[in-house]
């Protein structure tokens, strides 16, 4: 359990940069169409519109270097899943490997296969702490909300959290930058084959 909690606590703080290797492999093998783009592009902004969402409601704890919560966080997405941002950050990730079109299909393996490995420690560390935490209350809202699959009804026991937008820029702004920039870079990298 400790060494458990340790790579978790390691994937948790370092996970703003674990993406990078997987980036520079999708711009130095990049080979997209005008489908695989497009498609791709949707993909990114599914992703990130489910952030945005999360955000909204979660706030500026979702940038933290260690886990913690003040509070336990029920309404908006998470009614009806326990992890809206890495269900967006997974969708947003798939959308830049099939906009990139990059060393199909090994490198959406290995992003699949380390996604997995990364968050899966990730949430165990903090289903963990909000457990701890939280305790009756956050077992009876885990057993009622799946963790990564959506439900198509929202928990039934709300509370007063409201969507933040002012949370939203303020805690998105960094992750917009980048998915402009990483869509920059894989449409110069287009032209460049041209």
């Amino acid at each position: 359990m400790f060494m458990k909690n340790r790579i978790g606590n390691f994937f948790f703080r370092y996970r703003s940069y674990t993406p990078i290797l997987l980036l520079l492999l999708l711009l130095i093998f990049a080979n997209p169409s005008v489908l695989s783009f497009f498609f791709g592009l949707c993909l990114v902004i599914t992703g990130e519109l489910l952030r945005i969402w999360a955000v909204g409601y979660a706030g500026s704890e979702t940038r933290t270097v260690q886990v913690g919560a003040s509070r336990l966080v029920i309404d908006g997405p998470y009614a009806y899943l326990r992890n809206p941002l890495y269900l967006g950050n997974f969708i947003l990730s798939l959308g830049f490997c099939i906009m990139a079109w990059a060393w199909m299909p090994w490198l959406l393996i290995i992003f699949i296969l380390s996604f997995v490995i990364q968050y899966g420690f990730i949430i165990a560390l903090e289903e963990n702490h909000l457990h701890n935490r939280f305790g009756e209350e956050y077992h009876c809202y885990a057993q009622q909300v799946p963790r990564f699959v959506p439900r198509f009804r929202a928990f039934n026991k709300r509370v007063s959290h409201h969507f933040s937008l002012v949370q939203v820029v303020k805690t998105e702004k960094r992750s917009l930058q980048a998915i402009f920039l990483v869509t920059l870079a894989i449409l110069i990298r287009w032209w460049l084959r041209w």
